[in-house]
């Protein structure tokens, strides 16, 4: 799994790497700007800087023990998505950039998520579409090293690729309601910066014409309680008086 950690590093600073990687950094600038509590994590890629636009007081950067942080970034803590050391409904926001790639049991994982999440809590995951262009020449690649042919894959070997649908069932198993989900990187599978600048005409096209291709996605899901009811703030309920209509006493009259 070290081995798989560092090959997926290594890729982000490829040329379509870091075209994916300033994606998602821009998607997780918008997306958790205005998601509100106390405590927020990242779990995994120093690379991204997920919180970076979060307000909440209390931020901090998991790693697990085969990541190595950049020399100008620190991590706060150790640990692993399938054993976090946090309690029971702690997290008010967790971000897992490609964490579940790269986890030996992305299930285990999601149920921790759900396990240290607050009701309402958000999470947000990013990763790698199996069903795009890159991905499908990633299947090409292995096939022919199956058949002998030879050839280096395009998209690191870093555990499975988990396609969006699959992972709003898992989410939806684990009483989470789906809030979005966002694709890019539309453009051809291609190593060099010079011609990837070339098709940048194809990221308007992609998002607007074939949404479901591009070569990464980034899911938002809220945690659900059944049975849970939140509560409006005072100020939005009208007073008792203002719609209540006065009782008037009335005496019973006296039969004679």
């Amino acid at each position: 799994m070290s081995g798989e950690i560092i090959g997926l590093h290594h890729w982000f600073n490829s040329p379509p790497g870091r075209l994916l990687l300033a994606w998602e950094q821009a998607r997780y600038d918008e997306l958790v700007a205005d998601i509100f509590g106390f405590h927020a994590l990242q779990l995994g890629l120093p690379g991204l800087d997920g919180l970076r636009a979060n307000r909440m007081p209390q931020r901090w950067l998991a790693l697990g023990q085969a990541e190595q942080p950049p020399i100008d970034r620190a991590e706060d803590l150790r640990a692993e998505a399938v054993m976090l050391p946090f309690g029971p409904a702690s997290l008010d926001l967790l971000l897992l950039p490609h964490t579940l790639e790269l986890s030996p049991d992305p299930h285990a994982a999601l149920r921790e998520v759900q396990r240290v999440l607050v009701p309402e809590g958000r999470v947000v995951i990013s990763g790698l579409n199996p069903w795009s262009l890159w991905g499908l020449r990633q299947r090409r690649a292995r096939l022919s090293q199956w058949l002998g042919l030879g050839g280096d894959g395009f998209l690191p070997e870093a555990g499975e690729f988990i396609a969006p649908g699959r992972l709003r069932d898992w989410l939806q198993l684990l009483d989470f309601e789906l809030d979005s989900v966002s694709f890019g990187c539309f453009r051809p599978a291609l190593t060099s910066q010079r011609w990837l600048a070339q098709y940048e005409w194809m990221e308007s096209l992609g998002a607007r014409w074939w949404p479901l291709l591009g070569a990464g996605y980034v899911v938002v899901a809220t945690k659900r309680v059944q049975g849970m009811r939140l509560l409006e703030p005072s100020w939005r309920r009208a007073p008792a008086g203002a719609s209540a209509q006065p009782q008037v006493a009335r005496r019973k009259r006296s039969t004679p």
